[in-house]
């Protein structure tokens, strides 16, 4: 598809959606702010231009926000709208600063509890300040306020405007379960219909008011006359809250598509321009906004030229139809905002936040946002954060279980400081006396309080006739400390480690597959029943094909970072696929039963360095006529240079992939682009991966090769 037909199949019909969704929110979002009606369209149109020709996220949609209301409000109120003007200039310098030091990714190091708690605690703002300018009233000066007078304004005699309020509402939560049209966004359809209603029945009603000539009505920025602190305050707010909104939604945005990942450093700088000239044609602060963003990528928009046209758009429909806007009611707009703000409060975040121990963070954040300010609720948020962390950190979770008479198990999760010392006595004092007890430990950290009292409680309880037996999980805290190297280091976790890693010689000679399947089923099994479960229900769906070798040192679950269900392994001496016509099928029929019956789209072959069977064929140790001399007969593999194994290594790898295409499934399979055909191979003594060349043999590190460029 070249350039011109997908901008015209894509990016411009999206153009014109995400123009239809900004225009009321624009004016909207700049009465709730108590700025010019004009400065929330400058700042859409400033957004979309600036910041979508710059930035470093292609697909993101930027312009007024909702998130920066109560902020905006709070500086009109202290410095007047051609003060705040100002402010956002000098706000948009800090975020180019800020972006040009590339701390983009800094920004998002903010809990998203508290981001995600401010920007609910600013969507009840808004929604309380404008359910009274929706009834027909004025809001109040504080959302205390405006939530003590919501009674008395709701019991009062309520005229047109609250009828168009309650009827807009109505069509922006029943529109999108209604209708399934992109084209007819449900804020577009509430305003025009009530707007037209309004019109219709003459109702008198407060309107929107803009400039006759809108060029000339741009407000010049003026800088404020107030203490310089109050300004530094004003300008680092603006520009730290920005920052932060248009980054999660940057990332929030590539959740959305395939396409190029944000560069947010880029995107920061972006923001920062679009803001200084925001503020220097007078209009509103400008972030990345995910409601329009996500309605931009959901309409088909596949470049930047998306967002740039719909700027373009709202300039012209300014311009040219300035008129048509001044019949929309203000209710109506208040409307839209109530429901804009409300979204803010989102049930699935805070379920998130409830199922991961967070929602005490989010709800102090959103309430100190509604009943102090701002930067009060943010910093009520993050000291409840780190309050949170401390708290976890010096936690643990105990738990005693009888097994069966006379034997006890005792577990211990998290982290052991001597704070627990006191709950851990009482819970080890519990158990009864002459009891064999198994002590499993799961922990991220042994203080000496805590290790001293496990290592008096076993002392006693020994001597007193029972038994105690400690194990330990991951990491070997307390054996360490045993020997006196407690913090000395960590030993290899058992679900990654060799059996001599951590069992002891006597183990090892008398069973050390019980041994291991026992270990599995107490500390792993609790752990993956719940996914094999699942894949017993519903079978077994894998991505990849991985034949490799049966060398007992390549572990493919391990070196892949995979899991059950996400390979179909293959593995024999030296990694070799007979060719089709070769008479041997029994990797063939793997082979054909991985492409033809379970649709994986990827087959990997991997070696791997001090690989036996390549030894054996680079010096023809193998006899012809054994079984094992006939296997590696058929790997066909022409050696560039028997003194180099790594690159004979190599070359077996890349044969092997030619015997692969030599299988009609594969060579369909991958005519319709249906698979990849890869070669790997693993070094062993670096414990990393690197990617065949299949032209020339050559591997490099699979970190090191984009993904774009693999074959």
């Amino acid at each position: 598809m070249s350039d011109l037909t997908q901008f015209m199949r894509r990016d411009l019909p999206a153009s014109i959606v995400v123009f239809l969704i900004a225009i009321p929110l624009s004016l909207g979002i700049a009465a709730a702010s108590g700025a010019p009606l004009l400065a929330g369209l400058v700042a859409a149109v400033v957004g979309g231009i600036v910041a979508g020709a710059l930035g470093g996220a292609p697909l993101q949609v930027s312009g007024p926000a909702a998130g920066l209301t109560v902020i905006v409000a709070g500086t009109v109120a202290d410095f007047g709208f051609a003060g705040t003007a100002a402010v956002v200039a000098v706000a948009g310098l800090v975020q180019i600063v800020l972006g040009a030091s590339r701390l983009g990714r800094a920004a998002l190091a903010l809990s998203p509890a508290v981001v995600h708690g401010m920007l609910a605690g600013i969507g009840l703002v808004i929604a309380l300040s404008q359910v009274h300018v929706m009834l027909g009233g004025a809001p109040q000066s504080s959302a205390w306020r405006n939530l003590i007078d919501l009674p008395g304004q709701l019991a009062s005699h309520h005229g047109a405007a609250a009828v168009l309020g309650v009827l807009t509402v109505a069509i922006l939560l029943l529109w999108p379960r209604l209708v399934r049209i992109s084209l007819l966004p449900a804020a577009l359809v509430a305003v025009v219909s009530m707007t037209a209603l309004a019109a219709g029945t003459g109702a008198d009603v407060d309107r929107v008011s803009l400039p006759d000539e809108p060029l000339t009505g741009l407000i010049r920025p003026v800088w404020p006359d107030a203490p310089a602190r109050e300004i530094v305050v004003a300008v680092l707010t603006i520009a730290i809250v920005a920052s932060v909104e248009s980054l999660l939604s940057a990332v929030a945005v590539d959740r959305l598509h395939d396409g190029p990942r944000a560069n947010l450093n880029r995107e920061l700088v972006a923001q920062g321009a679009a803001n200084t000239a925001s503020g220097l044609l007078g209009g509103l602060p400008v972030t990345g906004v995910i409601v329009r963003s996500s309605t931009n990528v959901a309409a088909g928009a596949r470049t930047r030229a998306s967002a740039i046209m719909h700027g373009l758009w709202i300039a012209a429909f300014v311009l040219l139809f300035a008129d048509l806007l001044e019949t929309i009611p203000m209710a109506v707009l208040a409307a839209v905002l109530i429901v804009v703000g409300l979204r803010l409060v989102d049930l699935a975040q805070i379920r998130t936040y409830a199922r991961h121990r967070e929602l005490p963070t989010y709800l102090v954040t959103a309430l100190g946002v509604v009943f102090t300010d701002l930067l009060t609720g943010v910093a009520l948020g993050m000291i409840t954060a780190a309050v949170l962390i401390l708290w976890r950190l010096t936690r643990s979770e105990i738990r005693r279980v009888e097994r069966s008479p006379g034997e006890w198990s005792v577990t211990i999760n998290g982290t052991l400081s001597f704070v627990e010392s006191a709950r851990l006595s009482r819970e080890l004092g519990a158990l009864p006396p002459g009891a064999v007890v198994d002590v499993e430990l799961h922990l991220d950290y042994l203080d000496h309080g805590a290790f001293e009292t496990i290592r008096d409680w076993r002392s006693g309880y020994e001597r007193a006739g029972g038994t105690v037996r400690i194990r330990e999980v991951h990491d070997s805290w307390f054996h360490q400390a045993t020997s006196g190297r407690l913090g000395g280091g960590k030993r290899t976790p058992r679900v990654l480690g060799s059996w001599s890693r951590w069992q002891n010689m006597d183990q090892q000679r008398r069973d050390a597959m019980a041994a291991g399947i026992a270990e599995f089923e107490r500390s792993v099994a609790p752990l993956v029943r719940p996914h094999l479960a699942d894949l017993a229900r519903d079978g077994q769906r894998p991505q990849q094909l991985f034949i490799t070798c049966a060398d007992s040192r390549v572990v493919p679950n391990l070196i892949t970072g995979s899991g059950p269900g996400d390979l179909f392994c293959v593995r024999n001496i030296g990694n070799i696929v007979p060719r089709y016509d070769s008479g041997d099928t029994s990797v063939g029929a793997a082979v054909e039963y991985a492409v033809d019956i379970l649709g994986v789209t990827t087959i990997t072959v991997c070696g791997h360095s001090g690989c036996g069977a390549v030894r054996a064929l680079m010096s023809d140790a193998a006899s012809s006529g054994s079984a094992l001399g006939d296997w590696l007969g058929l790997s066909g593999v022409p050696f560039t240079d028997r003194s180099d194994e790594e690159r004979c290594c190599t070359d077996n790898v890349v044969q092997q992939l030619a015997n692969l295409r030599t299988y009609p499934a594969v060579r369909a399979a991958e005519a319709a682009g249906g698979l990849r055909v890869t070669g790997m191979y693993f070094d062993l003594a670096e414990a990393r991966m690197y990617e065949v060349d299949p032209i020339v043999g050559q591997a490099h590190p699979v970190s090191a090769v984009p993904l774009s460029q693999r074959p």
